[in-house]
């Protein structure tokens, strides 16, 4: 799967975003080693502490159905579900990241300008992560 498709899908799943309260729709598509595409999107609450972002809600799925590896991921989101700036992993999504991926994980970005493609390493350069353990 191309990293275009990915972040189609990935668009796709923000338009079933529960954001009543920031009106920021985020998506998620996920892509397992399996192949399978996992998607994922914000779940908003009134108390924003258990506020579900995009990404770690694809992880959800993907793990609830038996999935451990993974090949890339695509996030976009904006205000009103209009694509807009980049909207990258939260620090919390970075970390439900890394516990499932190497730092070389292709992290994909879409924007309204365009595709900004990362790795896990360069969103989160001193990760703590199970090899520390």
């Amino acid at each position: 799967m191309t990293k275009e498709e990915l972040c189609t899908l990935a668009k796709e799943a923000m338009q079933n975003s529960y954001s009543p309260y920031s009106n920021c729709k985020v998506g998620a598509a996920l892509l397992s080693d399996s192949g399978k595409v996992y998607l994922g999107c914000n779940i908003e609450n009134a108390s924003f502490s258990p506020t579900i972002c995009a990404e770690r809600s694809a992880f959800a799925a993907a793990v609830s159905a038996g999935e451990r590896k993974f090949s890339a991921i695509a996030v976009t989101g904006g205000k009103n579900g209009e694509i807009d700036g980049a909207f990258y992993p939260c620090g919390v999504c970075r970390q439900v990241l890394r516990e499932f991926c190497d730092d070389d994980f292709p992290i994909y970005v879409l924007t309204k300008n365009g595709i900004i493609s990362l790795t896990l390493k360069d969103l989160l350069p001193y990760s703590f992560s199970n090899e520390v353990m």
